[in-house]
C-alpha cells in the first residue's frame, strides 16, 4: 500500500506513466492500469483527499491465490492429522502410508504435508519476560563443570558448577564442586551470601533432590535441611514447575556464558585452583562486561544499587545441618553417609529423623532426642553400649579377660578349667567359657567350682561335662566312686552283659 500511495501522489502531481517507470516505482503497464482504476474513483483530483490505506487495500489489494497444485496426500488428511496430533514423527507416518495404504510418493511429500499441518496449529503458549526489582530475587542452578586432574594425586574427577545470579544486576557467584549433595548445596548458599554481603528476598531454583523432595506445580515439598537454611537466612524458596527451566532463564544463560567464556582453554591443578581462577574471572571479566540484556556492567549495578538493598546477614550464621529419614536395623544402628550410629534397641525397625552437622549426629523420634554421636568417617561405627539389647551387651562385655576374672572369683578349679579352654590352639571356646560362668546363676559358686574340679579330674574340661555333672549332682561324689557305679551298671543284669572279670 505504501508503494501504491507513492504512485498515486506522483499521478496527482502530473507525472506521466513514463516518469513513474523511470523512477523505478512501478512499470508503465502496471502504472497505466492503476491510473484507470484510481481515475474512475476520482482519486486523481488534487482537491479530494487521499484515500487511507484501508480504502486502497479494498480496491487494489489482490486476493490470495489458490494453490496451484494439490498434494497427493490430501485424501488421507484426516488420518495423517490424527497421527500428527499423537506426535507420530514424519518418517513413521511415511512408512505406515507405504505399508498400509500403498503410498507411492516420497518422504519429502509427507514432510511438506506435516509442516503445513504444524503451521496451521495455533500457538501452544506465549512467554512473558519477567522484570525484577533490585535485591528482589536470585536464581540458582547447577551446571556441568570441567574434568580436573589433581597434579598431586593424579586423580581425575568430574565436577559441577554451582551458580547463583542476582536477577536485577546479573552479578553472580559461582563455585566448582565435586557433588550435588545437601551439604554441598547448603555450604554453597552460605558462601554465596557472604560473597554478595547480603541475602536476596527470594531464590528461584530448579527441583534438585538436594532442595526439593517432591516436585509439583503447586505444592512442592522442600528438603527439611533447606527449609531450615531458608528460615535461618530469611529468604523464600521459589521452586520452578517441573520440566520448565525457562522460569529461571537468567541463571541458565549465566551457566552457558560461564561454560563458553571461562571453561575453555584453561587448566587446573586441583579443585582449589579452579575456584581461585573462577572467582578472579567473575570479578575481572564477567563482572565488568557489558551485559547483553541490561547493557550495563553487572558489578557496577551491584555495587552502586543492589548491594545496599540486600537482606542483612545474621550476626550468628545458622548451623547448616542435613536431615535424613533413617530406619533402625536389626543391630540397633542406623546408616547415614556410609557410617553407622547406634540407637536404643527398643526402636528397632522404626523410622527416625537424623540431623547431621559437620561435627555431630542427632537422632530423633518425632521430637524426642534418642541418640547423639560424634560424626564419624564413612565405614566407621559409633556405638553406645547402653543402646544394645541385654543379650548382645552381655556377649560384647564377656570377653576372655572378663571370663578369667569371673572364674578366679568363683574358685581355683573354675579358673583352671577356663584357662584350659582358652589354651586350645584350634577352637575358640569363648562361648563355652561364658556358658560355664553363667552356670553360677543357677547352681552357685561352690557347686560350680566342685563340678569344674571333677571335670578336670577326668580330663574333660568342657561346658557340657560341667553342666551334666551339676544336673546329676555328681560334683560332691568321691572321684573313685564313678568307676564303681560304672561297674554296677554292667553287672546288674542284662541278657547280653558280661562280667567285669572279663573286661581287659
Amino acid at each position: 500500500m505504501f508503494q501504491y500511495r507513492q504512485v498515486l501522489v506522483r499521478m496527482r502531481q502530473g507525472d506521466s506513466d513514463r516518469d513513474i517507470a523511470r523512477s523505478r516505482l512501478m512499470g508503465r503497464r502496471k502504472a497505466a492500469a492503476l491510473r484507470r482504476v484510481v481515475q474512475a474513483r476520482g482519486w486523481l483530483d488534487p482537491a479530494t483527499p487521499l484515500p487511507d490505506d484501508a480504502a486502497l487495500a479494498a480496491v487494489l489489494g489482490t486476493p490470495a491465490r489458490a494453490p496451484t497444485c494439490v498434494s497427493t496426500l490430501e485424501p488421507l488428511r484426516p488420518l495423517i492429522a490424527a497421527w500428527f496430533a499423537e506426535r507420530v514423527q514424519a518418517t513413521t507416518i511415511h512408512a505406515a502410508l507405504v505399508e498400509r495404504h500403498g503410498f507411492k510418493g516420497s518422504y519429502s511429500a509427507v514432510r511438506r504435508f506435516v509442516r503445513a499441518l504444524a503451521a496451521a496449529q495455533p500457538a501452544q503458549c506465549t512467554t512473558t519476560r519477567l522484570d525484577f526489582a533490585p535485591a528482589e530475587a536470585a536464581q540458582v542452578d547447577f551446571g556441568a563443570g570441567p574434568r580436573i586432574v589433581d597434579v598431586t594425586t593424579g586423580e581425575t574427577f568430574k565436577t559441577w558448577v554451582f551458580v547463583m545470579t542476582l536477577c536485577w544486576s546479573r552479578h553472580q557467584y559461582a563455585e566448582v564442586v565435586r557433588d550435588q549433595t545437601v551439604a554441598t548445596w547448603l555450604a554453597c548458599h552460605r558462601r554465596a551470601f557472604e560473597w554478595f554481603g547480603g541475602v536476596p528476598a527470594r531464590l528461584i531454583i530448579d527441583n534438585p533432590k538436594c532442595a526439593i523432595t517432591r516436585a509439583c506445580h503447586t505444592d512442592p515439598a522442600v528438603q527439611r535441611a533447606y527449609a531450615a537454611c531458608a528460615e535461618g537466612y530469611g529468604f523464600k524458596i521459589d521452586a520452578c514447575p517441573p520440566r520448565d527451566p525457562q522460569k529461571k532463564g537468567i541463571v541458565e544463560s549465566g551457566v552457558k556464558y560461564l561454560k563458553r567464556a571461562w571453561m575453555p582453554l584453561r587448566s587446573f591443578r586441583d579443585l582449589a585452583d579452579a575456584n581461585r581462577q573462577l572467582h578472579d574471572w567473575l570479578l575481572a571479566s564477567a563482572g565488568t562486561r557489558c551485559h547483553g540484556t541490561t547493557r550495563c556492567q553487572p558489578l557496577e549495578r551491584f555495587t552502586t544499587t543492589e548491594r545496599g538493598l540486600l537482606g542483612r546477614l545474621p550476626d550468628v550464621p545458622p548451623e547448616l545441618a542435613t536431615w535424613a529419614s533413617v530406619v533402625v536395623h536389626r543391630d540397633a544402628h542406623v546408616q547415614f553417609d556410609r557410617a553407622l550410629y547406634s540407637v536404643p534397641f527398643r526402636l528397632m525397625s522404626q523410622t527416625l529423623w537424623l540431623r547431621a552437622t559437620a561435627s555431630a549426629v542427632q537422632i530423633y523420634r518425632d521430637t524426642e532426642l534418642v541418640a547423639t554421636h560424634v560424626r564419624t568417617a564413612p565405614g566407621q561405627r559409633a556405638t553406645v553400649r547402653d543402646h544394645l539389647p541385654p543379650d548382645a551387651l552381655a556377649w560384647s562385655m564377656a570377653d576372655p579377660q572378663h571370663c578369667l576374672r569371673e572364674s578366679e572369683r568363683i574358685g581355683p578349679h573354675c579358673h583352671a578349667l577356663i584357662t584350659r579352654l582358652f589354651a586350645d590352639r584350634v577352637l575358640d571356646h569363648l562361648r563355652a567359657a561364658q556358658g560355664v560362668i553363667r552356670l553360677e546363676r543357677t547352681h552357685g559358686a561352690a557347686r560350680l567350682d566342685a563340678a569344674c574340679q571333677r571335670a578336670l579330674a577326668f580330663d574333660d574340661p568342657r561346658y557340657r561335662t560341667v553342666k551334666t555333672i551339676l544336673a546329676k549332682g555328681l560334683e560332691l561324689a568321691p572321684i573313685g566312686q564313678s568307676f564303681d557305679r560304672l561297674a554296677n551298671t554292667y553287672t546288674t543284669g542284662g541278657r547280653f552283659t558280661r562280667g567285669t572279670h572279663r573286661i581287659h
